[in-house]
């Protein structure tokens, strides 16, 4: 018998993705290294440590345009509502296997993540641009490039590790990484996992 399947994401959307996705690791590679010493050896995926610290920020830029693009997409799906608050106090029953409450488009870990995602590639772009010593540093004096600095560190910190929950999460739940790859999902993973988003792309009581 054939699946039944509902598209989740567009070919547009899935490709913003992983456009936004490879610049990410791109940056966290190159910005692990320049931050610690012992990942300075992570420089040779661009070449060399100059063409690494040329590249960072330009790539900074792209995955923020990638972003914006997104966000605009997505922001009104993530506006955090009741079943969400009741998602997220049940989570430790959600990752038994059982959802909880009836989820729309995103659930309330996802929700989370969008915000905590927009809010670190705010400041990520502004801190970015201080400390871009080739074009802007000069405009700032040293006290506010040290506080621009501590800031990108601590919000490119706070991306990586949701990052890291981001793709557990994806990976935990049986046929997530479908929905971003191919951009279908079927009846009964929409059914169990986001009720309310399957009832309205359904039509369905």
């Amino acid at each position: 018998m054939k699946e039944k399947l509902i598209q989740r994401y567009s070919a547009a959307e899935r490709i913003n993705h992983w456009v936004v996705a490879w610049c990410f690791i791109l940056l966290a590679i190159s910005g692990l290294a320049f931050f610690y010493p012992a990942f300075f050896w992570l420089t040779g995926v661009f070449g060399t440590p100059q063409l690494a610290r040329m590249l960072h920020p330009f790539i900074g830029v792209v995955m923020f345009v990638g972003f914006l693009v997104q966000f605009f997409r997505y922001y009104h799906h993530n506006f955090i509502d009741q079943e969400d608050v009741e998602w997220m106090k049940a989570v430790g029953t959600v990752m038994k296997g059982h959802e909880v409450g009836d989820i729309g488009r995103y659930n309330g870990g996802q929700k989370g993540m969008f915000w905590l995602m927009s809010i670190c590639m705010l400041v990520l772009l502004a801190t970015g641009l201080v400390i871009w010593r080739q074009y802007f540093a000069g405009f700032f004096p040293i006290p506010v490039i040290r506080i621009a600095l501590l800031l990108h560190a601590a919000s490119a910190i706070a991306l990586i590790a949701g990052i890291i929950v981001h793709v557990y999460a994806a990976l935990w739940v049986k046929g997530t990484i479908r929905a971003m790859a191919e951009g279908v999902v079927t009846h009964a993973w929409a059914r169990k996992h986001h009720p309310r988003w399957f009832r309205e792309m359904t039509g369905r009581k």
